[in-house]
């Protein structure tokens, strides 16, 4: 969606026009204050403004707004939010500021602070249109839809002209039923302005719930015609042929977005609702399984709604396990050691890795330990998949994951060997997300475990070109939110980078396969084990960090018999370069 892009241009039109304090300050102020600046010289310009200390009051406040504005646009957001409270001490009065940092608030997902901002804003200004639309929107993600349209028809009433309010109106008033409201509201804002395609998408979204599927494709093509490609018409498209039974062009568009975005929720979540109605129920769990597992905190609606689809009916399609008497949980791992790159330097460790935890596991009885090295995308993807459909029969799926990994716009990628990433926007389609992986241990029915030693200087970094709307994390991943029931354990936490070690395998690897065959340690304390070997091992250099943890009502045991198997010779693990 375009939401972002509106916002920003909102927030930037709060920025005061700043007193010229000299000629090279001058030329900063303008830099700083010109929305039509490289986005990084504008930043520059206002940094130097802040830094010069001359400036003060109003004019300093909008430096740092502007400063914000394009930590934002660069995804920095907690780094824009201190920015614009800054802005806001300085000029407590300057609603624009307000309703920009509520909306860096909102996408973050922490709806409590945006609406005090909003409702702050407001108070300040009650003619002021912006704050309502935004709220609306919290209110609409919430479900809340009559709060949502009361929001919408204020910032209507205020701004009559605001394309936005009339085409979020109109989604909203589409949940509650109202078609007629509906189609009416983006017939307005379609009278605003013709030329964004929410309007329209909106309006095909609003004939499929209401049956009339011809139209709703007719209106999918109009917004295609105005954004091709478009992956939210597309999918709503699908939709739309799926309800005239036309399985086939619904699958021809579902791959399309599929091809561009692998790891588009909704469209695997609609995937899925093809292959149950053609009884492939096997390919449906799997498609929903990879749109069920979130590590995000914010969704746009469309998108939690897919997610919330997906998780009913990959619950409601769980394959029946035979009973019959008690017998040893089975257990699987899936052990991938990624170092031959084509396109960056070569790691020489995780193969290596990978080799000492699969060992590890045989020794330790998993029934089934698959090693796969040198993954590129397309063949990384389909081993996901097999291993996603064997994870269904198992109680433990365990995945160690080593080799290049970064953040892309907040999206946590496990990097193929053939990826090229010219371009950051190319992660999505040339990487894997780590919800992927996430999702391929889903099926499991006890414990599922993903350990990624793959928290690496980012290779792509000095060639990448990087597009305003995003911000590559060069170190490591960010931090994530697993769903209940999954464990997922960085070799290093979020913005530290792993090392190699001066021996053949990395310390997390040493630490891991030394401490998984310990007897009766429980896996949650076993990796608080394993953090504090790598901290020792790397002398205080490197931490291992883990996220969620498996189901409480049971404990998990690598090893449970008094004597532990045979322990291989220890390697020297002392830290020397990074990968």
């Amino acid at each position: 969606m375009l939401r972002a892009l509106v916002l920003s241009i909102v927030a930037l039109c709060s920025i005061a026009v700043a007193a010229i304090a000299g000629p090279e300050l001058g030329d900063d102020l303008a830099t700083c204050r010109d929305r039509q600046s490289e986005l990084q010289a504008r930043m520059d310009a206002c940094d130097r403004i802040i830094a010069d200390g001359t400036v003060t009051g109003k004019d300093l406040a909008s430096a740092y707004a502007s400063r914000a504005n394009g930590l934002s646009a660069k995804r920095q957001q907690d780094k824009a939010i201190e920015a614009y409270s800054k802005a806001i001490e300085l000029d407590p009065d300057n609603v624009g500021h307000l309703n920009a940092r509520g909306w860096i608030y909102e996408i973050t997902g922490k709806d409590d602070q945006a609406i005090a901002d909003y409702n702050l804003a407001m108070q300040k200004r009650p003619n002021y249109p912006f704050p309502y639309l935004n709220r609306g929107s919290v209110y609409m993600r919430k479900g809340a839809f009559q709060s949502a349209l009361d929001d919408f028809n204020a910032a209507i009433r205020l701004k009559p002209d605001l394309y936005y309010a009339h085409a979020w109106r109109g989604r909203a008033l589409a949940m509650t039923k109202d078609f007629d409201g509906a189609l009416a509201e983006f017939a307005a804002a379609e009278k605003i302005n013709p030329q964004p395609a929410q309007a329209a998408v909106y309006r095909c979204v609003a004939y499929v719930d209401m049956g009339k599927f011809d139209d709703a494709i007719s209106s999918c093509n109009d917004a295609l015609s105005k954004a091709p490609n478009y992956a939210y018409a597309l999918c709503s498209r699908a939709e739309a042929y799926m309800g005239k039974g036309n399985l086939d062009a619904a699958l021809k568009d579902l791959t399309t977005v599929l091809g561009l975005l692998p790891n588009h929720v909704r469209a695997h979540m609609d995937r899925g609702r093809l292959f149950e109605k053609r009884g492939n129920l096997e390919q449906a769990r799997a498609d929903y399984r990879s749109a069920a597992y979130a590590l995000t905190r914010f969704d746009e609606i469309d998108v939690a709604m897919a997610r919330k689809i997906a998780q009913e009916r990959l619950a409601a399609l769980v394959p029946q396990v035979a009973g019959g008497t008690a017998q040893a949980a089975r257990r699987i791992a899936l052990v991938i050691g990624n170092g031959a790159y084509r396109n960056v330097h070569a790691l020489d460790n995780p193969p290596r890795d990978s080799k000492l935890i699969a060992a590890s596991l045989k020794d330790l009885g998993f029934q089934s330990v698959t090693v796969a090295n040198d993954l590129t995308r397309d063949k990384f993807f389909e081993t996901l998949r097999t291993f996603a459909s064997e994870a269904e029969s198992s109680d433990w799926a365990v995945i160690y994951y080593a080799g290049h990994g970064f953040e892309i716009g907040g999206v946590n990628y496990l990097v193929p060997v053939d990826a090229k990433l010219a371009v950051d926007t190319d992660a999505e389609k040339e990487a894997v997300a780590l919800e992927q992986a996430i999702a391929s241990v889903g099926g499991a029915r006890k414990l599922r475990l993903l350990m990624l030693d793959a928290c690496r200087d980012n290779p792509f970094a000095a060639t990448m070109k990087h597009t305003i709307a995003l911000k590559l994390v060069d170190k490591g991943f960010s931090d994530i939110e697993p769903s209940a029931g999954f464990m997922v354990v960085y070799a290093a936490k979020h913005g530290e980078t792993a090392l190699d070690g001066e021996g053949a395998d990395s310390p997390f690897a040493i630490a891991v396969a030394r401490d998984i065959k310990e007897p009766r340690v429980e896996v949650r304390k076993l990796f608080d084990i394993v953090r504090d070997d790598v901290w020792e091992a790397t002398k205080h250099a490197q931490q291992p960090f883990t996220y969620g943890s498996p189901p409480g009502r049971e404990d998990f045991y690598f090893v449970t018999a008094s004597a532990a198997p045979a322990q291989p010779p220890t390697p020297q693990n002392a830290p020397a370069k990074r990968k």
